[in-house]
């Protein structure tokens, strides 16, 4: 089983390609000193989106053991109280770092989702193996 959430691919090109059709990009009009900032600007972006990558695959490791502990334990595969109270936590994070609540919100819907599934597709392979290691 994959550990690792579908996340959409991103091209490597920089600042050095063209925008696609039908967008105007500064790199492509502007001066040496506005090709560089965006340059810099995406770096940090592309660094923090590593990072975010990262610190995903890291969660769902995590979750995966507790997946797996649910599913020995014979605990159904969401918890709703949890899952209500970690979203409210994240929306309060989110207000105290400048990010849209509603946003967190979505992000860590999403997550969970993905979470829950991947419980549940472990309780099944317990299951199916007679409650040895799938």
């Amino acid at each position: 089983m994959n550990d690792q959430p579908d996340l959409p691919a991103r091209s490597a090109e920089r600042a050095t390609s063209a925008p696609p059709t039908g967008e105007t990009d500064t790199a492509t009009t502007g001066d040496a000193a506005v090709r560089a900032e965006l340059s810099r600007l995406r770096d940090s972006i592309d660094n923090i989106d590593a990072a975010v990558v990262h610190m995903l695959a890291e969660r769902f490791k995590c979750t995966q053991r507790v997946g797996r502990l649910k599913a020995d334990h014979k605990l159904p595969p969401a918890d709703p109280a949890r899952e209500a109270r970690q979203i409210a936590r994240l929306r309060e994070l989110a207000e105290s770092a400048k990010l849209d609540p509603g946003f967190a919100e979505k992000l860590l819907t999403f997550i969970i989702a993905e979470v829950i599934r991947h419980h549940e597709q472990i309780a099944d392979d317990v299951v199916a193996n007679g409650g040895g290691t799938p």
